[in-house]
C-alpha cells in the first residue's frame, strides 16, 4: 500500500472535478442506482453542513465518507465507501474516524446514520467505534432491503475526538 492520507474535499481546490468523478465511479460500483448519489453529489455538497473526506492513496481516491450536520445537537454519516482493492486495509477505520472528530469539534451529542445489515464489514467497523443498533428499519433502502438504524452518542465530560 502506498502513502494514505485523509483529505477533507473543498470546492475551490484544483483537483474538486477529478475527486468528485472518481468518487462518482466508486459510487455507481458500490450502490444501486437508487441508492447512489452519482447524480447528485455537486448538489449534495452544495447544501450547508455538508462534509466530504477522502483517502488519498498516491492521487487515487481509495474511500470517501459524506457527513452532515443538520443541527447543533447532531450528525449524519450518509455515505462511507471504500475501493474494492483498497478494502481490510484500514481506510474505513481512518475516514469514519476522521469524520467522528470534524463532528465532534461541532460539539454534536449524537452521530446516526444507517446500514443494511447483510454489510457484516461495515455493521462491524461502526460497532469497533462505539455505534449501537437502535432499530432495524424495514423497507429502508428497497422493499427486500433493510437498515439497521445506529447511533453514536456523546456525553459533555467528552473532548473532540473518538
Amino acid at each position: 500500500m502506498g502513502s494514505c492520507v485523509v483529505v477533507e474535499l473543498h470546492r475551490n481546490v484544483l483537483i474538486w472535478s477529478k475527486v468528485i468523478d472518481e468518487i462518482v465511479r466508486i459510487e455507481r460500483k458500490i450502490f444501486p442506482k437508487h441508492e447512489s448519489l452519482a447524480r447528485s453529489f455537486d448538489e449534495e455538497l452544495n447544501k450547508r453542513n455538508n462534509g466530504l473526506l477522502y483517502s488519498d492513496v498516491d492521487g487515487d481516491v481509495a474511500g470517501y465518507v459524506m457527513y452532515s450536520w443538520p443541527s447543533s445537537l447532531c450528525a449524519s454519516i450518509t455515505k462511507l465507501a471504500v475501493k474494492e482493492g483498497y478494502r481490510r486495509q484500514g481506510h474505513g477505520e481512518a475516514l469514519l474516524e476522521e469524520a467522528i472528530k470534524k463532528c465532534r469539534a461541532r460539539s454534536v451529542h449524537r452521530i446516526s446514520l444507517h446500514v443494511d445489515p447483510s454489510r457484516t464489514p461495515a455493521v462491524t467497523l461502526y460497532m469497533k467505534f462505539g455505534f449501537r443498533i437502535d432499530d432495524l428499519i424495514e423497507g429502508y433502502y428497497s422493499p427486500d432491503r433493510n437498515a439497521y438504524r445506529m447511533y453514536l452518542d456523546f456525553d459533555g465530560n467528552q473532548q473532540n475526538g473518538v
